[in-house]
């Protein structure tokens, strides 16, 4: 294929670049925050929760490497990437709208069948929807991020990356925030399923504006010449190349591979810690109706709090994204992210050891420091080894690294968790701090892996 020089990107173009991006993480962000009350109210145990959450990284191990590689082979007018970002993202969006809604949508199957269903009915449709949520977040996630080296040159990767990272935290702030400042201004509470509304509405017009407006540069003869070579390569071929692509490729992977245990341990964790450790509410999975009554306002208190520190832990990243991608291209990827991951894992260690809301929220804050890295410089560093024509395919089996740790952490640790009861009152709680602890030493591991990291 002939090679097609790349302009720089100015400043103005990467924001428009990565507003798609922001649509994408405004709705996952929506999915972290609130899927663990809306599961609970439905009678999810933490550890049947952490199980739920297995919808994330089998749908990622699944989805990413088989839409990326796929990405890769496409030929369409509407381009190689954006079918896959417009259409994961309007599917996406259906679910966003129905999770909420399950208990309503169970109800409606039990009248429009006449049968009795299980109790549990609303749950599992919950569940359905956060397992088709994940797979079309996943399903847009693999082909943006191979939009970087598809239409930005390589001297400007890790700024490209940097800007996503600005973006991730820009629309965790807009979606953790919208529902506590409006409650603090207007002393209005917004429901749980308008705010998963607002996240459908964010997620597709966003992503429909990122597919109008960036430009794919191949043209439909380059494309078929792709599809060509690729059809010969099969899925394992692709893993064997994936891993030849350079010595440091594997060191890469092993170092995000414990970088997503630690980071997924407060993702999947922080509003169930602030509800229940922080506010002292006990597990409501097995109690009375008038018991979860008397307990709504503390609730609500505690997941708008969850809300308050995830909006303050993603203006973070989206101040430092930028400042962390110049300090990359000056001082070296590797220096930059080894520091921020070490700022994560303070914040951890101090977070599991303090039930001071207001310490609890500054730390957050730290942590968003190592969360902007996360977000931007692995991807930086990895793209230095893709070679022309097969991004979609790298970036799907590397974010087997990213999904395959969720595994871990909602299984293992949640099962721990879930063993780590005691007593208040008459009262089941868990010690669900002790997710941080897990994530700390993970984090520390991910440090010490980076620092054998080849430039």
């Amino acid at each position: 294929m002939e090679e097609i020089k790349l302009n720089r990107f100015t400043t103005a173009q990467f924001l428009n670049f990565a507003l798609g991006f922001f649509g994408l993480q405004f709705a996952w962000q929506m999915r972290i925050i609130l899927s663990g009350p809306v599961t609970e109210s439905l009678g999810a145990s933490p550890f049947l929760y952490g199980l739920i959450w297995l919808a994330g990284p089998f749908t990622g191990m699944v989805v990413q490497p088989i839409v990326g590689a796929l990405s890769d082979k496409t030929v369409s007018p509407f381009g190689r990437r954006r079918p896959y970002l417009l259409g994961g993202a309007i599917i996406a969006s259906i679910a966003l709208w129905i999770f909420p809604n399950s208990q309503n949508v169970a109800s409606w199957l039990e009248r429009t069948t006449g049968l009795e269903l299980p109790i549990w009915t609303g749950l599992l449709v919950a569940a359905i929807m956060i397992w088709i949520i994940d797979a079309c977040i996943n399903v847009a996630q693999g082909p943006y991020r191979a939009l970087i080296p598809d239409v930005v040159p390589p001297e400007q990767h890790s700024l490209a990356n940097s800007y996503i990272s600005l973006a991730i935290g820009l629309g965790s702030v807009v979606a953790a925030g919208v529902a506590p400042f409006l409650k603090w201004a207007f002393n209005y509470q917004m429901s749980i399923p308008a705010q998963f509304v607002m996240a459908a509405l964010a997620f597709t017009l966003a992503m429909a504006w990122t597919c109008i407006t960036i430009k794919e540069y191949q043209t439909r003869k380059d494309m078929l010449k792709e599809v060509a070579i690729a059809d010969k390569t099969s899925f394992l071929q692709s893993v064997k190349d994936f891993f030849a692509m350079s010595d440091e490729v594997p060191k890469i992977c092993l170092m995000q591979f414990f970088t997503w245990i630690g980071t997924m341990c407060m993702l999947i964790f922080f509003t169930q810690y602030a509800v229940h450790t922080l506010f002292g509410v006990p597990d409501l999975t097995s109690v009375t109706d008038s018991v979860k009554r008397s307990f709504d306002d503390t609730v609500v208190s505690g997941t708008n709090f969850s809300s308050i520190c995830f909006a303050i832990f993603n203006f973070v990243c989206f101040v430092v994204a930028i400042p962390i991608g110049i300090l990359a291209e000056k001082f070296g990827n590797k220096k930059v992210h080894i520091i921020s991951l070490i700022s994560m894992v303070v914040a951890y260690i101090l977070m599991a050891f303090n039930k001071n809301t207001t310490v609890v929220a500054a730390l957050m804050g730290l942590a968003g420091i190592g969360w902007a890295s996360i977000c931007a410089l692995p991807f930086a560093m990895l793209s230095k080894h893709i070679k022309k024509g097969t991004e979609g395919s790298v970036m799907g089996i590397f974010n087997i690294f990213i999904a395959g740790p969720q595994v871990f952490v909602c299984t293992l640790v949640a099962w721990f968790i879930s063993k780590c009861a005691f007593n208040v009152d008459g009262l089941v709680n868990y010690h669900w701090e002790y997710a941080f602890l897990t994530g700390a030493v993970c984090l520390s591991l991910a440090a010490l892996i980076t620092k054998t990291i080849k430039e």
